[in-house]
Parts: structure tokens; sequence; C-alpha cells
């Protein structure tokens, strides 16, 4: 049987290739900074350039990828002080969402919650990572729904994807982990603990990250000059 190709595939075939591409990059098939050459990728793919061109655009608007003058494309490459400052920002965007969801009121939402989160459990290491990342990412999503701020729920789903690549690194090493704090969050959410709800979705922000809290870090004052 021939191979199929993403050409012959009967959906918007920009989405397509975007969709291929960034599960290859999260996947860590490319590494960060790597040039992503439009030809070898047409090629690869089974389509012609010009999609390919449509979805680097696309997964530049993410984060995911950089596009430079004369380079083209690589795969973004964050320094560590970017990386911060994007996982305070996540942290602090999230725990604010985990603190509306624990103030609404919604059996019906929360009953989704509760199911994804068993899904989620059953979960391990060995499970492939498109579907530890799909599973994270609905999870994530019932969580923003329940919060139903339409303002925070733009802001943070384009965090989220700038951020992608900061937590695809870990998200494998972690599933059981995440899946903990998961829980934890979703108790706290449902018994009405917004500040609970709120503090556990921020430090699981920067446990997924690796990284410590911000809370936890000395606070850095200025030295005062000599008179």
């Amino acid at each position: 049987m021939a191979k199929s190709t993403l050409g012959a595939r009967h959906a918007p075939l920009n989405k397509v290739v975007a969709d291929a591409i960034r599960e290859r990059i999260l996947a860590g098939d490319f590494a960060p900074g790597e040039r992503l050459a439009e030809e070898a990728l047409s090629a690869e793919l089974g389509v012609s350039r010009m999609p390919v061109r449509e979805a680097l655009r696309h997964l530049a608007a993410e984060g995911i990828v950089t596009l430079e003058p004369r380079r083209g494309a690589s795969v973004t490459n964050y320094t560590p002080q970017q990386v911060q400052e994007l996982v305070e920002v996540r942290a602090t965007l999230e725990a604010l969402n985990a603190k509306l969801a624990a103030r609404r009121k919604d059996p019906a939402q929360f009953a989704e919650l509760n199911r994804l989160l068993a899904a989620g459990t059953k979960i391990n290491e060995k499970t492939d990572l498109a579907t530890i990342q799909e599973n994270n990412n609905r999870f994530h999503e019932a969580l923003e729904a329940i919060g139903a701020n339409s303002v925070l729920s733009s802001i943070v789903r384009s965090l989220r994807d700038r951020t992608a690549l900061i937590f695809a690194r870990q998200s494998r090493a972690r599933v059981r982990e995440n899946w903990k704090e998961h829980a934890e969050i979703v108790k706290a959410v449902i018994s009405g603990d917004a500040e609970m709800a709120a503090l556990l979705a921020g430090r699981h922000v920067y446990n997924a990250a690796q990284m410590p809290e911000a809370a936890e870090e000395p606070a850095r004052r200025p030295r005062a000059k000599a008179a």
C-alpha cells in the first residue's frame, strides 16, 4: 500500500502541515535553534512549499518558530531570562484562572474535569508524547472553561502556545507528577477553596517548567547609592 502524504488528506492543508511540524518540534525531532528548511519539509510531508511557508508563519505567531530575514525559519530558542519571564507570567495567569474556577458552582463542568482527571491518571512515561500533551491540554482547557473569563482565556491560550516548547521538554518525565498536581488543583477547585486553587495552579506551572517559584526567591532590592 502506498504511503499516504499530507497533501492527500482532506483538511485545511496549512493547518495539517502546521500540526505535523508542531508535533515534531515538541517531540524534540528538531533542536532549539535548528533551521527549518521549507524545501526539506515540503519533500518530507509530500506538499508544495507554499503550505509549508504558511504553516511556519502560523507557528511563528505561536512562538514555536522564529522567522528571520535571509535566514528563514528555525525552532525558537528562548534565553534563560525569556523562559523565566514567560513562566512567571503563565504561573500568575493560571493561578488567577484556578481562583475564578473555584468560585463557580457548575456540577456538569466539575464532572467533565473529573472525567479528564481519571483519564489522565492512566497515562505514564511510556505513553506517546502526542497523547500526553493532548490530554494535558484538554485538562487545562477544561479548567479554563470553568474560570469563564473570556479575556483571561484568550491571553492564557496565546501564552500556552508560546510556552509549549518550555513544557514539552519535561512533559514525559513529569507525567505522573503533573497529574498528581492536577488532582490537587481539582480538589481545591471543587471544594471552592479559591486561594488554595490559585496557589497550587501557580506552583504547578513552576514545577512543570522545573523552575523555583518566584515567591520562594529572595527579593532583589537595589543598593542604596552613596551620598
